[in-house]
């Protein structure tokens, strides 16, 4: 079986934010999955989405801070500003942190480690509601 859909997460502040419910929401059509992929494209160039630890908030915090010192605003070499200060900044992050995720599917669940969730990285300080394409592959 195939599935694809396009879902809208709801706007998000500047910053990391776990979105598994969210997008768990958006896709009942999971639960009727015995064994398969979902694979997820963020469909923007300003914002990113990864895997890493969902119990402790703290963690969201320090990515944002080091990602922040990594790719900083307003660096004199950039010349794509015409969106903002943050604009080149949010393209280079997502480019690093990446735009696309591959999951394996059980019994109807995302198979995630104990600690693991879904990061959206909103690199944009008005990035308004991302885009995801789901394409699910799986056996009923």
């Amino acid at each position: 079986m195939w599935l694809q859909k396009q879902i809208s997460l709801t706007p998000k502040i500047r910053g990391f934010h776990l979105i598994d419910n969210e997008i768990l929401r958006q896709l009942p059509e999971l639960n009727n999955i015995n064994v398969g992929l979902l694979h997820i494209l963020i469909k923007h160039t300003s914002a990113s989405i990864s895997i890493n630890e969902n119990a402790d908030p703290s963690v969201r915090v320090d990515f944002e801070s080091f990602i922040n010192r990594l790719v900083p605003e307003r660096a004199p070499y950039f010349t794509h500003t015409y969106e903002g200060d943050d604009d080149m900044p949010a393209h280079l992050k997502a480019s690093l942190l990446g735009c696309q995720l591959t999951l394996p599917i059980s019994n109807g669940q995302l198979q995630l480690g104990t600690w693991q969730g879904i990061y959206l990285g909103e690199h944009r300080d008005y990035g308004g509601s991302r885009k995801l394409l789901i394409t699910i592959n799986g056996q009923d």
